[in-house]
């Protein structure tokens, strides 16, 4: 193992954007519930059974917006049009729905702030350091904004997000595509790259991806849960992985 807590042949590393680099995992759950908890209580009434943590973690965590909806949706056995990406916030479509979702989040966003781990910015300040190559590796169609946001930018050679995925048609996680498109821009082979993640999503694409490396960053006390779905080591702030600029 490195100083970095890798094993000797990486030379790149992938993140993850919510959860490792900014503290917004927990900004996008609450307007995931307040989306899904509104459609279901106009659906159903008020004993509509309530959008959860552990619904959040098994069918929306890491995935793309669109995707997440349709897992939720399909878990309680909910069938609704796709429509369209510009559908009107809350159109009881799938879009429409994830367009909610999205204006909540921003909104959000835009009345607390975004902040940054400091672990992984001295991370990732130690990875560059020691010549290793980097790339973001989000669903978030707003990655772009958030890391300027925190003047994070300059610690990526490569950004794979929402955006970018849409224009490569590259399916997002749990697949491992938008992983594997960051290692080979960054031309290094997956057996080389570490992938850090901190959503079950993230780990199953990792695993998928047979990367040389899976991180797994346990911000909400689910380390087994995230070995389960394939780290193969799991930490609670990458500084315990050691490493300095």
């Amino acid at each position: 193992m490195t100083q970095l807590g890798l094993p000797d042949d990486i030379q790149a590393c992938l993140f993850d954007l919510d959860g490792v680099v900014t503290k917004t995992a927990v900004v996008h759950a609450a307007a995931w519930k307040e989306m899904f908890d509104a459609f279901l209580r106009a659906r159903d009434g008020a004993d509509f059974r309530p959008f959860t943590e552990a619904d959040y973690d098994e069918y929306v965590d890491g995935r793309p917006r669109a995707d997440g909806v349709r897992s939720f949706l399909a878990s309680r056995g909910i069938d609704l049009p796709d429509g369209d990406p510009d559908d009107p916030p809350g159109a009881k479509t799938v879009h429409g729905l994830g367009n909610r979702k999205n204006d909540l989040v921003l909104a959000k966003i835009r009345t607390n702030g975004v902040e940054a781990y400091e672990g992984t910015l001295r991370y990732l300040e130690a990875v560059r350091a020691r010549g290793l190559r980097t790339a973001i590796v989000s669903s978030s169609a707003n990655c772009r904004d958030v890391l300027r946001s925190i003047g994070a930018e300059h610690y990526f050679d490569v950004r794979i997000d929402g955006v970018v995925a849409a224009e490569r048609k590259l399916p997002g996680k749990p697949h491992p595509d938008t992983f594997l498109a960051a290692a080979e821009d960054l031309g290094v082979r997956p057996a080389q790259a570490a992938v850090f993640e901190d959503a079950l999503a993230g780990m199953d694409a990792g695993r998928a991806g047979r990367f040389g490396c899976v991180v797994g960053v346990d911000r909400v006390g689910q380390t087994d849960a995230l070995y389960a779905h394939g780290a193969d080591l799991v930490v609670r702030d990458l500084a315990e992985l050691g490493g300095t600029a």
